[in-house]
């Protein structure tokens, strides 16, 4: 009798957070400014200053003051402008950002061949160019929308934070391997915010801040550090 092939093993993915996480701190502003220069990014600062300072005062969602930020440096720039933004940012500020032992764990995930997700809440207008750099198999991040050449200012999809970060995840593992759930898929998280806890709760090996994680402990598997 012919053999018959059992069921495909469930895939093994890792999710890594981007901003403090493989990178020592936020880039998103650094970006703005190596676009925008130092005189312009401080002007569309001022313009958002009201909504920037309800978010530091916790009165204001991260999205919203996110948003405004965003159409005020964003609002028409094309493509192209985007392009170069991000090659400029690449060349002369990601150096020395990212974090040895974040990078540590990727590099011992992709050798193993695990499906590598980066998952973040920043713009893709440049971590499209960092997935791939890095190696990434999938990205998942705030996607900014365009209209012919030129960025609206606007995201074209919730932002990529907190709870999103999950549904995104589970969307793309429909669609990717077909899978409605995570139950028996054998999923790495990395993360470094409360932002990031949802999807460290929805994995079986999570790490934040360099450390194993689970939630109301600090360690639970193995040993880790920075």
């Amino acid at each position: 009798m012919p053999e018959v092939a059992g069921p495909a093993p469930a895939p093994v993915i890792a999710a890594f957070d981007f901003d403090g996480t493989l990178t020592r701190r936020d880039t998103f502003v650094p970006f703005l400014i190596r676009g925008l220069g130092w005189p312009r990014f401080l002007l569309a600062l001022l313009r958002c200053s009201p909504w920037l300072t309800g978010y530091a005062l916790r009165l204001l969602p991260n999205h919203v003051a996110k948003a405004r930020l965003m159409r005020a440096t964003l609002t028409g720039r094309t493509t192209a402008e985007m392009q170069d933004w991000a090659a400029q940012w690449l060349a002369k500020d990601f150096p020395g950002q990212l974090r040895p032992w974040a990078m540590a764990r990727l590099a011992w995930h992709q050798q193993a061949g695990h499906c590598c997700v980066l998952v973040s809440a920043s713009p893709d207008i440049y971590l499209a160019r960092v997935a791939q750099e890095l190696g990434f198999d999938a990205l998942i991040c705030t996607g900014m929308e365009v209209e012919g050449d030129r960025l609206t200012g606007s995201m074209r999809m919730l932002n990529c934070h907190g709870e999103e970060k999950v549904l995104r995840l589970q969307a793309w593992l429909a669609q990717r391997f077909g899978l409605a759930s995570f139950a028996g898929v054998e999923l790495y998280a990395y993360g470094d915010t409360a932002g990031d806890k949802p999807m460290l709760r929805l994995a079986r090996h999570a790490w934040y801040r360099g450390q194993p994680w689970k939630e109301g402990s600090v360690r639970f598997e193995g040993v880790a550090g920075r």
